[in-house]
């Protein structure tokens, strides 16, 4: 019998790992596994692990690297649970990703470093992954820089953040968020209602950025004052920005002519985000992105910052990642069918 369970020991030793969440509180491990296990099992099932527990004791079989991660991924959702957070689905995907990043470049990051956290005055953010940290990074050490991603990488979100967190200590003295509006095939002229309602649909997502960061009612005084600013790209024209945060959204839907327009707007001691989604461009056919087209123009040029997001940068719910990930497989296809229909076409002529 004796063997036999020492043959069981070094059987999980090989296969898994075994250890416990401290301290041993019934309402935290609760709020840590969620309803029926549906918190473990998310977990269990992205890294392809099986997962037990008795209370405080936790058993991890699979693969022991993998077993490693996932045990340092409870302990730290345990240890939000100490300062009152509620485990949601929602986190565990975020948190899901970073360890996934770390298992895949074999090293662990210390994500509560404060070089990873944007402060600001309703919330501490902290930077998910590899590519939001770079992100967050270059953004910090550069004047001009661009995001460019799929939707759902956090790219204007933390831009905002990093705005915000610039102003309340005073590296800049106003904030600038800038859309062009054009959206979806959508123009203004056919939507209802006076020029600030035709716009505020395309400005609203900056709204809600500011409004978890400051409360409406901060966002709203800053305002009035034109201590912030969000307005469609047409607003630009002419003005040069001193001293300002400036992001400019939903780049990709800018032309050749208004993507240099902006860019010379930046005054002294301004810094400018450029954010957007290359697939996703809504300018009628036959018009140049000037997102596509200032990547190209900018190429190498010193003190410009660039970070490209993949897909598994994706924060939204993980089907986001999936239909972007189909999206990008089918596009593929249709441009390799495209492409060999053009050469054959031309074989013939």
């Amino acid at each position: 019998m004796k063997d036999n369970r020492a043959n069981k020991a070094r059987h999980n030793a090989q296969h898994g790992i075994v250890f416990r969440v401290e301290p041993d509180d019934v309402k935290r491990l609760a709020n840590l596994c969620g309803p029926l296990d549906t918190h473990i099992k998310q977990i269990s099932n992205h890294f392809q692990l099986k997962i037990y527990n008795r209370g405080a004791r936790f058993q991890i079989e699979g693969s022991l690297d993998k077993a490693e991660t996932v045990k340092n991924l409870i302990n730290r959702l345990y240890h939000e649970t100490h300062n009152g957070t509620q485990i949601t689905q929602e986190l565990i995907h975020l948190l899901l990703q970073e360890a996934n990043n770390a298992y895949n470049h074999q090293h662990s990051t210390d994500n509560h470093d404060e070089e990873n956290v944007i402060k600001t005055p309703r919330m501490m953010i902290q930077v998910r992954g590899d590519h939001q940290q770079d992100y967050l990074q270059i953004i910090r050490d550069n004047v001009l820089n661009f995001g460019v991603g799929p939707a759902g990488t956090g790219k204007t979100y933390l831009a905002v953040a990093c705005a915000v967190e610039a102003l309340m200590s005073d590296e800049v003295s106003r904030i600038l968020l800038v859309r062009p509006a054009v959206e979806a095939g959508e123009k203004l002229g056919f939507l209802p209602g006076d020029l600030s309602q035709k716009i505020d649909p395309y400005l609203r997502p900056l709204y809600d950025a500011l409004n978890d960061m400051l409360g409406s009612e901060q966002v709203e005084k800053l305002i009035e004052r034109n201590v912030i600013e969000v307005a469609p790209l047409a607003y630009m024209r002419g003005r040069t920005l001193s001293h300002s945060y400036i992001i400019l959204d939903e780049s990709q839907n800018t032309t050749r002519e208004q993507m240099k327009m902006f860019l010379t707007r930046i005054g002294f001691g301004s810094k400018a985000v450029v954010t957007g989604d290359i697939t996703q461009i809504d300018l009628p056919r036959g018009v140049q992105s000037g997102l596509r087209h200032v990547l190209d123009v900018l190429k190498g040029v010193e003190g410009i910052g660039l970070t490209h997001f993949a897909n598994s940068d994706v924060v939204r719910h993980p089907l986001v990642q999936k239909v972007v990930e189909a999206y990008d497989k089918f596009e593929t296809a249709e441009k390799k069918r495209d492409d060999a229909k053009y050469a054959e076409q031309t074989t013939k002529r």
